[in-house]
Formats: C-alpha cells, structure tokens, sequence
C-alpha cells in the first residue's frame, strides 16, 4: 500500500521484543467493506476516503500492510473462570498500532480475525461474520450510552468460509481502543518472575493512562477506581458481559470483548447467557465481587514492584483493594440515583431503591422500560409501566413514596439517563440473521436507531420492545 491513511504513532512496538510476537497479517481471498465508522475515522484523523477504497479495505481485511503500521500480537497470561491459563495472547488479533486522535488522546488500531499467532493455541486466528457485526453493534451501542468502551472502526467480510459448529462466512472487525493492555498482560510478566518486564509496563502503563501516576501503586489504585465505575455503569443498564476472564480486563477501564456479552430483558440479578459460563460464576449480580477478584490479581502481580518486603508489598496491595467496594458502592449509588431522579439525598433512598429492585425481580419486568416508563409515571401516567409488572402488588405504593421524592422536572432527567433503545439480544440476533443471507438492512438500520438511545423515535417502536416469547435469546456464545 502506498498512500499512508492512518497517522500511525507507535509507543507499544518500542517495548522490548518479548512482549509481543510481530507478524502480518495472513491475507483472504475476498475482502468486502461491509461498514466503514466515518465518524470515528473523523475523531482520529483518519483518512476515511481512503479506508474506503479497494487498497484500504484490503488492509483492513489483512491483504496488505498500511504504511506506518507495525503489526505485532500482545502477549499475556490469565486466569479465565478462576483457572490459570499460562500464556494466552493475541490468538486472532493484531495491534497495527497507534494514532493520536484530533482531542490529543492515544488509541490503538487493532485488527481482529487476521489470522493465526504463535498465540493462537491451535486455533484458526479467524472470526465468523456473525461475533464481527455483534462486537460493532454493541461495542458502538456502548459507547453512545456512555459506556467506557473499545470502539469499531471499521467491519469487512472476507469471502472465506470458517468452520465453528457450523460452516459460517468470516470477517475481520478493526477495533479502536485506549489501549489493549489487560491485568493478564501483568500477569504474563509476573509468572514469568521477569521484574524487569513489569517495570516496563508500569512505566509505559502510567505514561499511557496515569501521567501524572509514578508508582505502580499509583496505576493499581488508578485501575481499581477505573474498573469500578466501569462495572456500576455496567450494572446501571442491564449488562452482562458474559466472560470477566482477567485477560478479558483492561486497565484503561474500557469495556473489552463483546463475545457473549448481553443486555437482560426481564430482571433477573442471577442471569447468565454465556454458552459457556455454566456455573454462573459472571452472572449479572456477580459482576462487582468478580471484578474486584479481578483487580486482587493485578495487585498480585505487582507485588514485587510495591514494596521493598514482601510483606509490605502484600499489605500496600491489600489496602487499596480494601478501598475497591466503597469505591464501587459510592459509583452505583450515584448511578441509580440518577435512574429514579433522586438529586437530593436523603435517609430512606437506598430502601426506595432496592424495593423498586425487589418489584422488578419478582415481576421479572423489562429491565429498560421499567426505568424508562418512570419518566410518564413522573408525570401521573402509569400504564405502560403497570402493564410491564403485570399483576404484581405493591407497584402503586411505591409509586406514592417515589413521587413525594422528585422534583417538578423529574420526567425530563429520567429520559437523559434511562435509555429507550439497547442492543436488544434478539434485533442483534436478527440483524446478524440477515447478514448470514447477504442482507445488511437490519444491521444498518440497528447502528441507526442506536445512535440515539435516549431520545424517542417515532416509527422505530419495535427496537425499543422486549422479545416475545419465541423471540427471546436463551444462550449467547463467544465466536473463538
């Protein structure tokens, strides 16, 4: 490729050789822009004319190198399910490199399914179609419902065939995000007892994410305090991520990996969609104390670097992850606080609360809409919401407690916070559906309506529904 697209400013690349394996690419027979995100191209001062073109969707699909790219896959380790899995690294993923966006922030492009790794671990480094189009669809959902998140440039089909359970057409997703750095990364380095190596990453951790940082404690209390408003968001909408493996965790704070990820339907604090999590163990109401298993890793990691004992080192770490749930209660309360328009505090809130929960819980509602349609019920109108409880006692009274809480404009900050629209699992699932028969409408008109998932939009009812019966996704699945 000659002309130059993406400004490539590479500070990873620069580490030592043994944090990462380079390799191209390995090209496909049939690349296909099937979407460019020209928006995000915009924010990064990214040639959008030209990713669009047929030499820069080549490169996008692994047919070419762009100029200024320095393909590399990461390594790093992990425990995934609560089990250590040694090394693990980029699988199906390559880090072309970095640019310095228009707002002075630095991103990694990433392409995802180029190809197998020496850390692919007999897999094929490919990705069906199907993960492609549902990592863009929520990863971009996400990041418009406020959501700290990796991003999707850019989605390309491939003209070849992978192989799951079932023969499936491939893709390949180039992602954008912070950084693709995971607490497994530090774990990689730890197991490896390699001081120097962790030495490196802090430094270039901090320098990346925590500038004003100088300490490996400074970057663990930083990911700590990431990490934990990034779960109360999380918790806010409904979201189950699905597969809260440490490699799967970032310490940028981003939201990583959309395999089987989901959005609830009816509430329910114990809900699993992942195909493979079959003990629960990253169910919806699990996700706070996972994380902060999570973060005890990290702290564990780091250990030889905060402290000149061991025993210092383990009591440094131990008190900043005591720091974790109040860190994390003080985010969650300030996010549902919002979702029922409680500006003032005052005693008795956390009851109001956790019995408008409890109501839902036991009606099974609709997680979105029961707090959507607080917004008319703020304003005397309570249908829609009495018809999502059904039968179920006890709404009305709440609802005389709640309203003798909320302002006059109470209606208006509801519907600022509380989204009509999410990434409904069964408008994904249709949407992939089509793209299986070659039709991208409902993918495209999916990315349109969750561009604005606060506001009303009239003759798009359907994408704001819950699933029927015989609509509703039971199992979500990863696409490794």
């Amino acid at each position: 490729m000659t002309n130059a697209p993406i400004p490539f400013d590479n500070s990873y690349a620069r580490l030592p050789d043994r944090f990462y394996a380079r390799l191209d690419p390995t090209p496909v027979a049939a690349p296909r822009l099937i979407r460019l995100n020209r928006a995000l191209a915009e924010e990064l001062g990214i040639d959008a004319e030209a990713l669009s073109a047929p030499e820069g969707v080549a490169a996008l699909a692994g047919n070419g190198v762009f100029p200024g790219a320095e393909p590399l896959a990461q390594a790093y380790a992990g425990h995934q399910f609560g089990g250590w899995s040694g090394q693990l690294g980029d699988g199906r993923a390559l880090l072309l490199g970095e640019v310095v966006g228009r707002d002075g922030a630095r991103r990694d492009i990433q392409l995802k399914g180029s190809g197998p790794t020496p850390f692919s671990r007999q897999g094929d480094g490919r990705a069906p179609l199907g993960p492609v189009l549902r990592e863009y669809i929520v990863s971009e959902a996400m990041h418009r419902l406020g959501v700290p998140t990796t991003r999707a440039l850019a989605a390309v089909a491939t003209g070849e065939t992978v192989y799951r359970e079932v023969a499936l057409p491939g893709g390949v997703l180039t992602r954008v995000a912070e950084s693709h750095i995971r607490v497994g990364t530090f774990q990689y380095f730890a197991a490896m007892k390699d001081e120097e190596g962790l030495r490196l990453l802090v430094e270039h951790a901090l320098a990346r994410h925590q500038p004003d940082g100088e300490t490996a404690l400074d970057l663990l209390n930083g990911v700590i305090e990431r990490q934990a408003r990034l779960v109360a968001r999380w918790m806010s909408l409904g979201f189950i991520h699905g597969v809260m493996n440490t490699d799967n965790m970032t310490i940028s704070g981003e939201t990583i990996d959309y395999g089987p990820c989901a959005f609830m339907d009816g509430y329910e604090p114990g809900k699993v969609f992942s195909s493979i999590d079959q003990f629960g163990r990253y169910a919806y109401g699990n996700q706070p104390q996972i994380a902060q298993w999570n973060l005890a890793q990290l702290a564990v990691s780091l250990v030889p670097l905060l402290g000149d004992s061991e025993d210092e080192a383990v009591g440094v770490a131990k008190a900043a992850l005591d720091h974790y749930p109040d860190i994390f209660a003080k985010a969650r309360r300030a996010e549902m606080r919002a979702k029922f328009a409680l500006s003032e505090e005052e005693a008795g809130d956390d009851d109001l609360i956790g019995d408008y929960l409890t109501l839902m819980a036991g009606a099974k509602a609709d997680y979105t809409l029961a707090f959507r349609r607080l917004a008319d019920a703020a304003d005397e109108n309570d249908a829609q919401l009495s018809e999502l409880f059904g039968n179920a006692g006890g709404l009305g009274d709440w609802l005389t407690r709640w309203r003798a809480r909320i302002g006059p404009d109470a209606a208006s900050a509801l519907r600022s916070v509380n989204p009509l629209y999410i990434p409904r699992n069964h408008m994904v699932e249709e949407a992939i559906g089509a793209a299986y028969r070659d039709d991208f409408a409902p993918f495209e008109a999916l990315i349109s309506v969750l561009e604005k998932p606060f506001e009303d939009q009239p003759g798009r009812e359907r994408f704001a529904a819950p699933p029927r019966p015989d609509e509703e996704v039971q199992r979500t699945f990863c696409g490794t």
